[in-house]
């Protein structure tokens, strides 16, 4: 018999316990949706209902990345993403967990009742999910733009209990669910503040109050006039020049000559262009982001036009690597700007032998990589960028080819694509590729050997990370790396430029040879 009593004892504390909860949720509930608060009633219901379906975030996210911000853009888009995942969550598990009646209006007065009464259970609110998801992935990526969404987000979660649709407890395991799916979106795709580049090593650079002694060269084809004011209104004793893409080497040279530091706004072939200038005079280089992908100045930690002129204004800067090539015994016709290279005649492999050699910050590639830059530089101009790279990456794979062959210290190999990288790409969860270090004297070498179907073979690489190795792809680190046997015509593409070599390819570095403005981690 004492065991019988042992046993009931929780189990009716269990039943008082959840009793005494379910009425403090009722009562709160009737304290809601009973009150008058001024302004609220015309203002909620309506809010409420404007989120209906995810509405109301959607246009949201797309107010927020109209601003042309990076860091809104990312905001807007990891809002997004959380949402999708919240609202997947409770409709397929949540609202089938916990079948809970929806409260009884006979408190909430009948011109703050929704139109439309919701049929499905009550626990947890999808709407309050929705808000929180939303509010929380963009507060993640951006917190300025996450201010400014979370009173509305807070709004519509309150809006479910004065509108008579949900009890408090609803919205709070909802916000909590909405909450719990940006940070597992966030453990998928990382925040940029996570993959912060580290600062080392960090370089000496004047320090130019109000950009004095800096000249800018703005490439006008990159299209950002914003950008363009914000940078004279950040920095006005700066000198900005905007000239068209054909006299961008010939300014920077002339901006060289009478700059302290020199500055380039436009995409990453434009900075390609200015990094080299900038490395025969021996000055720091300030990138403003100009262009679509911006790959150098994200993956050194500058992302807008605020963060590089801090920089400038503090002096504050780091050493970078320099990727260069050497192509030796011929090199064909351009099919694209090149405005580093240098070709010589009479090179060390013998008289008469042409030379021609540059650099690269970011990459460079022989095989389907460049034939699809190719490809979309041709499009673009029609559809735009982003539809013209889709659109060349679909003709180029199912164009039929053969692999590019190519001749290495252990013999000839078939391949589809040799890339090599300014410092090693990570991937981290389901991010894209990132350089961490731009200073580690390495050059990340990705192979994907020939054979049939390359748009498997590409794609398995892609998702590799680095040093892997597999039957149709390989990836290694090196220092120095030796290319012969390149058909003439052979397009590469180096930065998002391209040209057409042939003979042999030489890749190397140029350790911590560039000096680049970038803000420095402030110490505690």
């Amino acid at each position: 018999m004492s065991t019988d009593v042992d046993l009931t004892v929780p189990e009716f504390q269990r039943h008082t316990v959840l009793s005494r909860l379910v009425a403090v949720d009722c009562r709160l509930f009737e304290a809601v949706a009973s009150r008058h608060w001024p302004g609220a009633e015309p203002f909620l219901p309506r809010l409420s209902r404007s989120a209906n379906h995810g509405l109301l975030w959607f246009g949201t996210a797309a107010a927020i990345a109209a601003s042309r911000s990076p860091r809104a853009r990312r905001a807007a888009l990891r809002g997004t993403a959380s949402l999708a995942l919240a609202s997947a969550t409770i409709n397929t598990i949540g609202k089938r967990s916990v079948r809970r009646a929806r409260p009884l209006l006979d408190v909430v007065p009948l011109t703050r009742q929704l139109k439309r009464q919701p049929i499905t259970t009550s626990f947890p609110s999808g709407h309050s999910a929705s808000a929180a998801a939303f509010a929380t992935g963009v507060a993640l990526e951006s917190r300025r733009w996450g201010s400014a969404v979370a009173p509305v987000a807070a709004a519509v979660a309150l809006s479910r209990v004065y509108t008579g649709a949900h009890f408090p407890s609803d919205v709070l395991a909802g916000a909590a669910l909405g909450a719990g799916a940006a940070f597992a979106v966030r453990g998928l795709v990382p925040t940029r503040d996570q993959l912060q580049p580290p600062a080392r090593p960090a370089a000496d650079a004047p320090a130019l109050p109000r950009g004095q002694g800096l000249v800018v060269v703005v490439n006008t084809a990159a299209g950002q006039p914003e950008r363009v004011r914000a940078l004279r209104d950040a920095l006005p004793l700066a000198d900005v020049v905007e000239c068209e893409p054909d006299a961008i080497r010939d300014e920077l040279e002339r901006a060289a000559r009478r700059a302290l530091a020199l500055g380039v706004c436009g995409g990453d072939g434009t900075v390609n262009a200015a990094a080299q200038v900038a490395l025969r005079h021996g000055l720091p280089l300030a990138v403003v982001p100009g262009g679509t992908l911006n790959h150098f100045a994200q993956d050194i930690g500058v992302e807008d036009v605020r963060t590089v002129c801090e920089a400038v204004e503090r002096g504050e800067a780091i050493a970078v690597d320099v990727g260069r090539f050497v192509v030796r015994d011929g090199i064909g016709d351009e099919t694209g700007e090149n405005p580093g290279s240098d070709t010589r005649e009479g090179s060390d492999t013998g008289e008469g032998s042409a030379t021609s050699e540059g650099c690269f910050l970011n990459n460079l590639s022989l095989g389907v990589y460049a034939e699809l830059v190719l490809e979309r530089e041709r499009w673009a101009p029609r559809i735009g960028g982003w539809a013209a790279g889709v659109f060349a990456a679909v003709r180029v794979l199912q164009a039929h080819r053969h692999p590019l062959r190519a001749g290495f210290a252990i013999g000839e190999q078939p391949l589809w694509l040799l890339f090599a990288g300014n410092g090693t790409y990570h991937r981290t969860g389901l991010a894209p590729g990132r350089r961490f270090d731009l200073a580690d004297g390495l050059l990340d070498v990705r192979l994907v050997h020939g054979g049939r179907r390359p748009g498997p073979r590409l794609l398995a690489a892609a998702l590799a990370g680095p040093l892997t190795r597999s039957p149709f792809h390989a990836a290694v680190r090196l220092r120095r790396l030796r290319v012969s046997g390149i058909a003439e015509g052979t397009p590469m593409a180096y930065d998002g430029e391209l040209t057409s070599i042939g003979g042999e390819l030489t890749i190397d570095k140029l350790p911590e040879a560039l000096v680049a403005y970038r803000p420095l981690p402030r110490t505690p």
